[in-house]
């Protein structure tokens, strides 16, 4: 099996590739209702003859392709779900639902590790060992990745590969980077209590818009002052909920944010301070607070020695490799690398917006180029990791 033959199948893939990620953008589904899109998938698998494997999954999928010749298990992820966003791209494929679209490209993932299945079943007797892939739901909520692993597929699996689409990247540029890629992604909400009275009187209460004022400001100061200039924090108070009249104080705030790292140890300290901070700053002013934190995904970091390998396999595949920036969005595949060593990829796509904006798109030419190089990718990798050829690859 060779790169060649991989050329030539993926020309033929081209069209059906687009029809594909044109229906489902055509039918978007948001986490946890993917029910219509695992099915369209279920079909598309059966008619190239890809069995489904039996994992206990609500909506998304496990499917199959090798082990016909013993070997390792290696596993090639996509997320499937849309976003609540109404789309704006006035395209003839546009989402034909209501406020809902597929605005982070997921409906790209799905097609192209569809067209590398494809490919690889094409040449299944070849492939030393089986490469189980992953249609993952709920990755916008941040829940799917550790659904799939309470359901047991990633049993036996040595290695997981996985994407993102990159607007800002052209078609035929690929970033692979080890260590961090993507952010830590947590919430939090802070809840301020004082005691409401007249605006007239603010001597009569204690004004928790004051307290939740300071707080923001306060809060600032911990990456400053806090978290080396050798590391990264971003900590963002995006909502404030308080009051219902103008010329009432009231008894209670509400500050909405996030917090994004690449570095565990950076995360727990900022965690630390801004609980920290958030009590200190409250009983300085009399009010009394409470942090409450929507834990989310940890950061992405991509194993060395399978980064090369994907490496390895971009050049085969006539990618131009470049290293790219770290993302502070957050990715739930990195639950995945918890438990297994995985690289994550940025895929060059020449988008006309960033993710989740109304006018969102990809340039579909990524397409058998990504079904492409994900096929060579699981080649390669079972190649090199099979018990009797240890991982070597040369850059």
């Amino acid at each position: 099996m060779s790169a060649t033959t991989f050329q030539q199948t993926s020309l033929d893939l081209a069209q059906k590739l687009v029809d594909i990620r044109r229906h489902l953008h055509q039918h978007p589904e948001l986490s946890h209702e993917e029910i219509q899109t695992t099915a369209a998938i279920h079909g598309w698998l059966t008619e190239a003859g890809i069995r489904i494997a039996d994992f206990q999954l609500k909506t998304g999928l496990i499917a199959e392709v090798g082990g016909l010749q013993e070997g390792p298990i290696i596993a090639i992820r996509a997320d499937i779900d849309a976003l609540p966003i109404q789309e704006a791209t006035g395209l003839p494929y546009a989402s034909q639902v209501a406020g809902k679209m597929h605005a982070c490209g997921h409906d790209f993932h799905t097609a192209a590790v569809l067209g590398a299945a494809i490919l690889l079943k094409q040449h299944e007797s070849e492939l030393k060992g089986t490469v189980r892939f992953i249609f993952q739901p709920a990755e916008e909520k941040a829940q799917g990745a550790e659904q799939v692993i309470s359901s047991g597929a990633l049993e036996g699996v040595r290695a997981i590969y996985g994407m993102h689409n990159k607007p800002d990247l052209p078609v035929g540029t690929i970033g692979i980077k080890d260590g961090p890629l993507m952010a830590a992604a947590d919430g939090f909400v802070i809840e301020v209590e004082g005691r409401g009275t007249h605006a007239a009187v603010p001597e009569a209460g204690i004004d928790p818009i004051v307290t939740g004022a300071h707080i923001i400001t306060a809060l600032q100061s911990i990456v400053s002052r806090n978290v080396s200039s050798l590391h990264s924090a971003v900590i963002s108070v995006t909502r404030i909920h308080s009051g219902t009249a103008w010329n009432v104080i009231p008894d209670k705030a509400i500050l909405d944010g996030t917090l994004r790292t690449f570095d565990e140890n950076v995360r727990a300290l900022v965690i630390e301070r801004l609980e920290q901070v958030v009590h200190g700053v409250a009983a300085a002013y009399g009010t009394k607070a409470a942090v409450r934190w929507i834990k989310g995904p940890p950061s992405v970091r991509n194993d060395k020695q399978l980064t090369l390998l994907a490496k390895e396999a971009a050049e085969q595949a006539g990618l131009d490799v470049i290293t790219p920036v770290p993302s502070p969005a957050g990715e739930d595949f990195a639950f995945y690398q918890k438990k297994i060593p995985g690289v994550f990829v940025f895929m060059g796509t020449s988008g006309p917006q960033e993710w989740h904006h109304p006018g969102f798109d990809i340039d579909e030419r990524a397409l058998p180029i990504s079904s492409r190089y994900f096929a060579i990718l699981a080649q390669k990798a079972l190649e090199n990791l099979s018990s009797d050829n240890p991982l070597e690859v040369s850059i």
